[in-house]
């Protein structure tokens, strides 16, 4: 049973806003999030990171959606990792995966993280109520770290100046102690160079991680990001390392396969996994024949 100081502690996301309506702030902790992506993936310590930062920053544009709307971040580039995938909705369901999940890069004093993704393109697909079909923009990978790529995507694509911080702390041992992120989003009325000089600032902030670790939440986070602008609580909401896949959507899945399709795999079961999550779901050879039954009478 979870005690009240973990769950006061848990993963959450709180929004806020200055009290001259110049700034809108989110700040988040995605302490878990990462962990449990990294146990259902196998992540290397790269990955551990790159994915985390990436879940973080997901989640963190989610908070600009609406009910289960929800946004799909993935970056395909020619360094060891090849792919990552993040996903956010706007109700805290966060998941994600990597192509090669064991990546790694030498660490030396020439190394940058962003070498695990390299030259890439980063694409962001959102998906809205009453659009058919998910809007989708794309930028060139600016150095592949996740933070600094998407501030550059905000300002390309969403012509929104951003501070962003996303975070992930790794201790000696190479495990996570604490992660999560912020974003300082400029609106409209603000004054020019606003955006600036939080960006400045957050070049001397304190990691979020260490934050976190030194028992600051988020929303002490929040009011020392936005220090001395006063700043006022919109809203707040749990965040989780969630996937919607089932059994029932797999098998689904497979139903709409064709006679021949069907026919071809009938011989054996199926194991089927999930990408987001790496669950497994087997998919035994006498449904498979009972699909293919159900097909061909369709077809008659």
């Amino acid at each position: 049973m979870i005690s009240k100081e973990d769950f006061i502690q848990k993963d959450r996301l709180i929004k806020g806003i200055a009290k001259d309506k110049n700034l809108k702030i989110s700040v988040v902790k995605t302490t878990d999030v990462v962990k449990a992506a990294r146990k259902k993936h196998g992540l290397s310590l790269l990955n551990t990171i790159l994915l985390g930062r990436a879940l973080t920053g997901t989640m963190l544009m989610a908070s600009e959606l609406k009910g289960e709307e929800r946004i799909k971040l993935r970056i395909e580039g020619q360094g060891p990792v090849k792919l990552l995938v993040a996903e956010a909705n706007r109700v805290g369901e966060v998941r994600g995966y990597v192509q090669n999940p064991q990546a790694e890069i030498n660490y030396n004093n020439d190394t940058n993280i962003g070498d695990g993704l390299g030259v890439g393109v980063l694409t962001v697909s959102k998906t809205l109520y009453n659009e058919a079909e998910p809007r989708n923009s794309s930028i060139e990978l600016i150095n592949g770290n996740i933070t600094d790529d998407l501030a550059y995507y905000m300002v390309q694509s969403e012509q929104i100046p951003s501070a962003i911080l996303l975070d992930v702390g790794i201790d000696e041992n190479g495990n996570v102690t604490e992660a999560g992120g912020l974003m300082i989003q400029r609106l409209p009325d603000a004054p020019e160079g606003a955006i600036d000089q939080l960006q400045q600032k957050m070049l001397q902030f304190d990691s979020i991680s260490q934050m976190l670790s030194n028992d600051l939440y988020i929303d002490d986070i929040m009011e020392k990001a936005m220090d001395p602008i006063n700043v006022k609580e919109l809203d707040r909401q749990p965040v989780d390392f969630f996937c919607r896949c089932t059994r029932k959507r797999f098998k689904d899945a497979l139903a709409m396969l064709g006679y021949d399709d069907l026919k071809e795999i009938s011989d054996e079961g199926q194991e089927l996994v999930c990408h987001f999550c790496n669950e497994h779901y087997h998919i035994s050879k006498e449904e498979i024949e009972e699909l293919l039954m159900e097909t061909k009478a369709k077809m008659n």
